[in-house]
């Protein structure tokens, strides 16, 4: 259980080293190969929704929501990367973060997300696996990681094809 006075707060300019590091340390040098990273390109995080924790000034989590398209009718979000520093895990700054950025995206209007993951952690936050066959990603991946979760009732039903970055009609 989170005891505050940590903080959570926008992102700025200046965290992009200490995020990158921490991303690095976290999911390893090879994270850039993965399927999620082809959702990401050439695409920004969604302002507003990429957040960090602190403690003491010092960045201690990361988590960004990045636009997509899905089968070029379906505007939704892409969660991810979240992580935080080794010595904080398991303390709930991943949930603390994943919760402050997905009540902040339904209030921009958001209606769905999306992410990779892992079934058992996300599933506490409410993502369900999406059904087999219902979407495709751009390059391999596991379609029991690939979760979901409606921000507004209903938003998930014609959502199918592949998940593209940026949105839909730009």
């Amino acid at each position: 259980m989170l005891d505050f006075p940590y903080l959570l707060e926008a992102e700025s300019p200046q965290d992009s080293a200490d995020i990158e590091h921490l991303l690095d340390r976290a999911f390893g040098p090879g994270r850039r190969a993965k399927t999620s990273y082809r959702l990401r390109e050439g695409a920004k995080p969604v302002p507003g929704l990429s957040l960090v924790a602190r403690d003491a000034g010092t960045l201690i989590g990361t988590i960004r929501f990045w636009p997509i398209c899905i089968g070029g009718a379906t505007d939704a979000l892409l969660l991810g990367p979240l992580a935080v520093t080794p010595a904080v895990r398991g303390l709930g700054f991943g949930r603390a973060l994943m919760a402050h950025g997905l009540y902040h995206a339904k209030r921009q209007g958001h209606r769905l997300v999306l992410l990779v993951g892992d079934a058992s952690y996300y599933g506490k936050a409410g993502f369900s696996v999406v059904p087999a066959g219902r979407l495709e990603m751009p390059g391999p991946w596991d379609p029991d990681r690939l979760l979901y979760q409606e921000l507004q009732p209903g938003s998930f039903a014609g959502a199918s094809g592949m998940m593209a970055p940026g949105r839909c009609g730009s």
